[in-house]
């Protein structure tokens, strides 16, 4: 157990075990402009969310945070003195946000899906996946990209996707990529779905197996969820609750897989991931109130938003256009499956 936690701690906070003691310290100040920059772009992020604009708040923080990110870079420029701070918030925040993400799901709430619906919802997960790389070696689309979108797309958006990128390790272009990829069709499904699901006999529960299970962000899941009703924005958050929780078990699978048997390499094991499944256990004691679930849910959001903001300070647009339609495409058979499966499901649930 005390080995698991020192673990836990370095990959946090991203520390060497043995350092070098010759090595001269990094001044705490060097690392200030790159946080502050970050920084400011999650707040604008935040901000457009705690002002509930019309269109503009049901894309999440952590999308508005990358996106922002984006624009700087590419129209003001990245100066070269916050380098070593935006490498600070790609670290430590993003880890300490995937562990505090855990508050947010508890046992009693995945079980309340029910076996079909978790059925659903791992079998829906493992395919997609599957799916997504390979028609992406089909399509010619870079492994580490096609990974990044098909965990994105099988779990839940942003939050997988800078997950799967500790074992990936893919470049920042590659990670703001696949993030505007998921987050194009996760919007486009929570516009449509709705629309769909209103001309099908689906009740409120299966609707929202449906749109829990296959719409990408948590926020677009409420938005879609809650477009049908209290009882199906209910279900649909429970459901997607769920797909989070999965997000330990994939990313430990992806470090297993990624090793190298015949050079003897070790996986590159996301340790955080077991900090991720204390806080679900732990939320699931009643020792966490629903106060302090809300508190450490604006917590996470704020973590990942700075790291996103430090993704999209780091992404030249010029290398995402010479990526081509190849992982566009990639996306969007990735949305289409996952989203008819589940809707297949969800309408021949024996109930």
């Amino acid at each position: 157990m005390p080995l698991i936690w020192n673990r836990l701690r370095l990959t946090i906070l991203q520390t060497d075990p043995n350092p070098d003691q010759n090595a001269p310290a990094a001044s705490l100040a060097s690392y200030f402009p790159g946080v502050a920059l970050a920084a400011l772009i999650a707040f604008f992020s935040l901000i457009i969310k705690a002002l509930k604009i019309p269109l503009l708040a049901n894309l999440s923080p952590l999308m508005w945070a990358v996106m922002l990110g984006m624009v700087v870079r590419n129209t003001i420029g990245r100066p070269e003195i916050a380098r070593r701070g935006l490498a600070l918030c790609l670290r430590t925040p993003l880890r300490t946000g995937i562990v505090l993400l855990g508050l947010q799901v508890t046992l009693a709430e995945i079980l309340g899906v029910g076996t079909f619906g978790l059925l659903t919802l791992v079998v829906a997960l493992a395919a997609t996946f599957w799916v997504t790389r390979v028609i992406g070696r089909r399509l010619g689309v870079a492994p580490g990209l096609a990974t990044l979108i098909a965990a994105g797309t099988s779990v839940c958006g942003a939050s997988a996707i800078v997950a799967a990128n500790t074992v990936v390790g893919e470049d920042d272009e590659a990670v703001a990529y696949s993030l505007a990829t998921v987050t194009l069709f996760g919007t486009v499904a929570m516009f449509l779905y709705p629309t769909i699901g209103a001309l099908l006999p689906l009740d409120d529960a299966a609707y929202g197996l449906w749109i829990g299970g296959s719409v990408h962000e948590v926020a677009q899941v409420v938005a879609a969820g809650f477009a049908h009703g209290q009882a199906s924005g209910q279900a649909a958050t429970v459901a997607k609750l769920a797909r989070v929780l999965m997000l330990a078990p994939l990313v430990l699978a992806m470090g297993f897989a990624a090793r190298d048997p015949a050079r003897r390499s070790r996986a590159p094991m996301p340790w955080f991931v077991f900090g991720f499944l204390g806080m679900a256990l732990l939320a699931g004691t009643g020792l966490v109130s629903a106060e302090w679930r809300a508190d450490a849910n604006f917590l996470t959001q704020a973590l990942l938003a700075l790291a996103l903001a430090a993704v999209g300070l780091e992404t030249d647009l010029g290398k995402l256009v010479a990526q081509g339609w190849r992982p566009l495409a990639l996306g969007a058979c990735a949305t289409l499956f996952i989203g008819a499966g589940t809707l297949a499901a969800a309408l021949l649930w024996p109930r």
